[in-house]
């Protein structure tokens, strides 16, 4: 197995858990490498490091997926790596819906597995997790015996690995769209054209925080996507919800979800953009108990935090100045590259501008199956919060 090299130098992120080795820390080869194909990682001194994955087209141009020089990376590898990851959520108590596999975290980086009942949806992120593909199938369908597997591989990161964006059946073909029930409330999945593997399993937890607050609330939910937090408004008592999304077949499934679980009466939704309606409803003086902002992430590199730090402040200060005083925003970020101490000045100066004072309820964070390792930081990547707006 050829051995790749690093120059001197400390690495102390490696040797602490991180898994990326990136180009600009290799020194040597002992041999020529294709891509995709497992290495075995040294330090200058010949200390074994790791065994794992090589790309020379991508930055990251080895993925550790060992540190036990004894540990081969087959099959059986894959099998025991993805039974430690199912036994891991049963301790927590997840049974029907969650992330099975979520990369790095699970010391199988460029891996994500979803199980959405007896549906799993995949995605190889990476060349060298995406030439062993087949075979994570394989290990799926021999111990869950899936209705079927897709893989959503439409994702723009796999370029950069001078991979094709794609997506199909990784087993026999089956219907895409079907029901899920989280905690009593019934939810279309599309994992052919949903966004991401279909659903936003990280969110989970924190839609308990509208518990007894939604009771008798009007509740504005902002990139509602397919309605999700509304939802669980309604089901927690609402007197109304109104939910925004600038998709509109993101807001047809939302208001055929509300259908479903016979919420139509409660919640209504409706495509458009929440920078454009949040000014003007603070015009007509509109006002609201509750306000959620899940967006998308705003930056996805460390060079537009600044403009993504603006955007934030626009919408939570928005936000703030229509919900009525007593009320409760529960607001969010999903880029990892806006800290958690940033998303909470950033808070404080929109609280201060908006003229409100703000009392924080819960800090919230991703769901238990999407772990974070402290020393790989990419893992925590949502923080969000509930404040009360006085």
């Amino acid at each position: 197995m050829t051995k790749v090299i690093l120059k001197k130098g400390n690495y102390q992120r490696i040797f602490s858990g991180h898994p990326w080795v990136y180009s600009n820390e290799i020194g040597t080869f002992t041999a020529p490498i294709a891509g995709g194909e497992i290495v075995e990682v040294y330090d200058s001194r010949n200390r074994f490091v790791g065994r794992g994955y090589y790309n020379v087209k991508s930055q990251i141009t080895v993925r550790l997926l060992t540190r036990d020089i004894n540990e081969q990376i087959d099959e059986a590898f894959f099998k025991t790596r993805i039974e430690a990851c199912l036994q891991y959520r049963h301790k927590l108590g997840y049974t029907e819906n969650f992330r099975l596999v979520f990369g790095e975290s699970d010391f199988l980086p460029g891996l994500i597995i979803d199980k959405f009942g007896d549906y799993f949806v995949l995605q190889t992120l990476s060349l060298g997790m995406d030439k062993w593909k087949e075979v994570i199938a394989k290990v799926l369908m021999e111990r869950f015996s899936p209705k079927g597997i897709y893989e959503r591989n439409d994702v723009p990161v796999r370029k950069l690995e001078g991979l094709p964006e794609q997506k199909h059946f990784l087993s026999d073909p089956f219907a895409t769209k079907f029901q899920l029930e989280e905690q009593g409330v019934k939810i279309w999945v599309d994992v052919e054209a949903g966004q991401k593997t279909g659903f936003f399993l990280d969110q989970k937890e924190n839609r308990q925080a509208l518990k007894h607050i939604a009771m008798g609330a009007e509740v504005l939910d902002c990139f509602c996507y397919t309605g999700a937090f509304a939802l669980f408004a309604a089901k927690f008592g609402a007197s109304s919800v109104l939910g925004l999304d600038v998709s509109e077949t993101a807001v047809a499934q939302a208001t055929e979800n509300a259908s479903l679980n016979h919420f139509g009466k409660c919640c209504t939704f409706q495509a458009a953009n929440a920078f454009d309606m949040l000014p003007l409803w603070a015009k007509e003086k509109k006002l609201f108990d509750i306000i959620i902002l899940d967006p998308p992430a705003f930056t996805k590199n460390r060079a537009g935090i600044e403009a993504a730090a603006r955007g934030y402040k626009e919408i939570n200060l928005r936000a703030m100045k229509l919900i009525r005083s007593g009320g409760f925003l529960l607001t969010f970020s999903c880029s990892h590259f806006m800290e958690p101490g940033l998303f909470f000045e950033m808070l404080a100066q929109a609280a201060f501008d908006a003229g409100k004072t703000i009392r924080q309820v819960a800090f919230l964070s991703q769901a238990k199956d999407h772990p974070i390792v402290w020393s790989i930081e990419e893992s925590n990547y949502l923080k969000g919060f509930v404040l009360q707006v006085i």
